[in-house]
């Protein structure tokens, strides 16, 4: 990478460090430290990236992992011509794609794009303690430093978290809103895009639709299609398409 894209960049990672918990330090931000997380499928991946043959990754957690479900004709149709590989992981946070990344899912191929969302899973407190938005805008920009450092000429489509609750008011919504907030501040206009397409699964009262995430978390049929309709056409621009 060039000393004019690390100066752009840095920055950035500082602005949301400043934004932690004053009682917080990065080495007690869980968000900020690889952690290694389902072993077995991590091996497959870094066999995956080894073999070569990727032009575009799919990184996150569980609504990136199951476009092998809900989602798997659209990506078939989609993706699989782009060649593109899926990295994601039901369950995973930002140190779990951290650790993955450091680990051998970054070795043996030069993508053109990456696709991140990532953070979810951070906010629940279920697989460890929970973060705060902050602390997890913190790890997203540590896992956008990390690919953008491998890889100097890739671009990173940076999705906000998808809205998670069947209601309005539900607890993760405002989290959510705070960390696309934060995130947004990535894009640098050139290598990282960032794009929040969380309205786009929603009724005009805000609600989200059992017809769309009937868990009020991850997309059905119908929710990736939403997805691929929002993001599609800039990610093929930022592929050279």
């Amino acid at each position: 990478m060039s000393i004019r894209a690390i100066a752009r960049f840095v920055p950035v990672v500082a602005v949301l460090a400043a934004l932690a918990s004053p009682t917080s330090s990065s080495a007690q931000n869980t968000a900020l430290i690889p952690t290694p997380f389902q072993p077995e499928r991590h091996d497959a991946f870094v066999e995956e990236a080894r073999a070569g043959g990727i032009d575009c990754l799919l990184m996150g957690d569980s609504i990136t992992d199951w476009w092998r479900r809900a989602g798997a004709d659209l990506y078939a149709q989609l993706f699989g011509p782009l060649r593109c590989a899926n990295f994601g992981i039901a369950g995973d946070r930002t140190q779990g794609v951290l650790w993955r990344m450091e680990n051998g899912e970054l070795e043996g191929y030069t993508p053109k794009v990456m696709m991140l969302m990532i953070g979810t899973n951070n906010l629940s407190g279920r697989r460890g303690p929970a973060n705060t938005p902050a602390e997890i805008a913190m790890g997203v920009a540590a896992i956008v430093t990390k690919f953008r450092t491998t890889f100097p000429y890739a671009k990173v489509l940076l999705l906000g978290v998808f809205p998670r609750g069947a209601e309005p008011d539900s607890q993760y919504r405002e989290p959510i809103r705070q960390i696309n907030e934060l995130i947004a501040n990535l894009d640098d206009g050139e290598y990282v895009r960032f794009m929040d397409i969380g309205d786009a699964f929603l009724a005009p009262d805000g609600t989200l639709p059992e017809d769309v995430m009937p868990d009020g978390l991850h997309p059905n049929e119908r929710g990736y299609q939403i997805w691929a309709d929002a993001v599609m056409p800039t990610f093929r621009e930022l592929m050279g398409l």
